[in-house]
Parts: structure tokens; sequence; C-alpha cells
């Protein structure tokens, strides 16, 4: 027998439907977003589906790594696309949105995510937090220099070669005139 699987998921549960190929809800549920718990509902009452799917979100990329680990064939789609497909029916909630899910899945009409490998995701959190903690460097040496004007101290440019060191000596020079210029500095 044919299987189609939507699933709507939030960060606690998640909600799940199952369909045939003529569209029949042939078992709703709720688990939590454990993907055990999931992957157990699943073969429960769909053993061999044909296609899960689930809307791209906040939990998207590791859910869909497990269950993929787990044997299931997941599919992420596009949550914009398939939001415009969900919004015209009249029930809107967790159940009837894994329904619309189910049924897109039965259907094919969606757009699919992909979904990077774990190592390319690994290198993108380093390059974004190393992004973020140069733009929170900025910003904090801007903070000081605009504090350091209020009292008469304009500090020099710092050039490529030994710019933080340099900026760091030019704030404990300004450090030296006053104490509470000193605190800031520490």
């Amino acid at each position: 027998m044919t299987h189609y699987v939507g699933l709507d998921v939030s960060v606690k549960s998640v909600s799940i439907c199952v369909v045939d190929a003529a569209g029949s809800v042939l078992a709703r549920g709720d688990t939590t977003s454990d993907p055990d718990e999931i992957t157990a509902f699943i073969a429960k009452h769909a053993p061999a589906p044909d296609r899960i799917v689930h809307e791209s979100g906040i939990l998207a990329i590791w859910l869909t790594r497990e269950l993929e680990k787990r044997g299931l064939p997941i599919t992420c789609i596009d949550a914009r696309l398939a939001h415009k497909a969900l919004s015209g029916r009249i029930n809107k909630s967790d159940p009837g949105d894994a329904e619309g899910l189910a049924h897109l899945a039965r259907t094919g009409w969606f757009s699919q995510v992909h979904i990077r490998s774990e190592a390319s995701e690994r290198v993108r959190v380093l390059i974004g937090t190393r992004e973020r903690l140069i733009r929170l460097r900025k910003d904090l040496e801007g903070h000081v220099r605009g504090v350091l004007k209020v009292f008469g101290i304009c500090m020099g440019a710092v050039g490529q070669a030994g710019m933080r060191q340099r900026f760091r000596d030019q704030l404990a020079e300004a450090g030296e005139t006053d104490l509470a210029i000193s605190v800031m500095a520490d």
C-alpha cells in the first residue's frame, strides 16, 4: 500500500498525518520532536512510506538528517510555498497542516529545499561565528572611540600591521589619564 506522510513541526511537538494514494487519512497523531518517536509513529502507521514531507524551519536541517539516518524518505519543502498551498484550507491547525502537507507529499506539488551536508554546515557556522565576532569587535572599538571623544581623547588610526595591539596601546594610554577610562579599558 502507498503511504504519504506530512509532518507539521514545532520546537516541542510534531503533528503527523498519514494518507494513502487516494488521499484518505489513515492515521493522525502528535509526538514530541524526537526523531525516534516520529520514526516509531510512522513505522506503526505507514511501515514503508513513499514520501514524508515537512516544511523548512528552525529544526528542518537537524530533523531531515536524523530521519534520513533512520532510513525514512524525508523531504524538506519550502515553507513559503507550502504556506500558500495550506492557507486556503478551512481547518488551520497543526493537525490540519500535517494533513495538508501529507496531500502535498501525495501530489508532489512542492519545492524541495536543499539540505547542506553536516560538514558544510559546520564550516558555515564557523565562518558565521567569525564574522559575528569581527563585527562585535569593530562595534566595541567604535564605541570606545566615541566614549573617549567625550573626554577629549581622539585615538589615532590603526594600520593593518599591528592593528589590535596599537588599539590596545592607545586605550591603555588613555586609561592613564582618568580613573573611569582606566576601568573601561580594563
